[in-house]
Formats: C-alpha cells, structure tokens, sequence
C-alpha cells in the first residue's frame, strides 16, 4: 500500500469523526482510514481525537483539538468539475447548514473551510490563445458568485467596452 507523502490536516474545535463524516457526506466514494481518541491526557483541555479519511483518492486528517485556530482564506481547496451539473452539486452540499457563498467560485463549508468550484471549461478559457477569450472568462468569474458555464462563453463586447481584470472586486 502506498502511503501519501503529504496529507492537509485540518485543525477543528472539537469532533473530529463528525467532520470526517460530513466530508464523506459531500464527497461520495470516500471512506474513513483511521480514528483515534486521546482521553486521557494530563489536562482535560488538551484531549484531542484525529480521524484519517479519504475522498477522491486523497487523505485528509482531521484534528479536534479545541478553539485554537480557525480556517481562513489563505488555505483553501479547489474542486475541479466537469459541467454545470457538479458545479451545483458541490456548491449546495458545501453552502447547506451554515455554509456561506463567496464572490468568483469560492464558497465556505459549515465548519469555515474555504473551496473555490470551477467548471473545467474556465481553466481552458483562462489558458486560451487568445487574450479576449482570456479576459472575457477572468471578467465573467469575477462578477458571480457561482459560476455559471454558460455565461463564460464570450459575447462580443459593445463598442468601446474595455475587457479588463478587476481583483478589487473580490476584496
């Protein structure tokens, strides 16, 4: 069995089963690898538990081991999706009970973590040959929230209108 070099561990307040679980309630096919508890450490404070699983042949580690931290933007998990159909899919479970949409794609689980959803239809257009196609895509994503396949496609631009990338808008 090969083992994973590297495994994101996310740190969460307490229930580090539970989370696994909810994880595997998102991401199908997905299985729980290991669990530990730690009960009985010097100080009831510092009792922790670890769940090991996996999803989409990657292993994740959830450690419960109180409020310490707290996720934020600057780690983040990026879903790769085929169509519409699987944009919507992850955009609803991962937004539903307490969930929160964000601006080009990202969203934030129930429990903070942040995962921006992209059609692979995007990653092609922003990679395109051609700079409007290019810019037309970037200046699409930026104005949703979800994003929509269908309006990355590019229309042409009214006369005079400037195709210009605007990072402001996400801040």
């Amino acid at each position: 069995m090969k083992v994973q070099k590297i495994t994101p561990c996310l740190w969460v307040e307490k229930d580090a089963m539970k989370v696994a679980k909810y994880y595997l309630s998102v991401f199908k096919n997905g299985k729980i690898k290991s669990y530990r508890a730690y009960k009985d450490m010097p100080s009831p404070s510092s009792n922790f538990d670890i769940a090991v699983f996996s999803v989409m042949g990657q292993d994740f580690q959830i450690l419960a081991a109180g409020p310490l931290f707290k996720f934020n933007e600057a780690v983040s998990f990026v879903i790769r999706c085929k169509n519409q159909e699987e944009v919507d899919y992850y955009w609803k479970a991962l937004i539903a009970r307490g969930g929160s949409e964000g601006p080009c794609g990202w969203l934030k689980d129930r429990y903070g973590l942040s995962w921006q959803i992209v059609p692979e239809l995007y990653f092609k257009l922003e990679a395109h040959k051609s700079k409007s196609k290019r810019l037309y895509a970037i200046n699409a994503v930026l104005k949703m929230k979800k994003i929509i396949v269908a309006d990355l496609e590019e229309k042409k631009p009214n006369k005079g209108e400037a195709l210009q990338i605007g990072f402001d808008k996400i801040r």
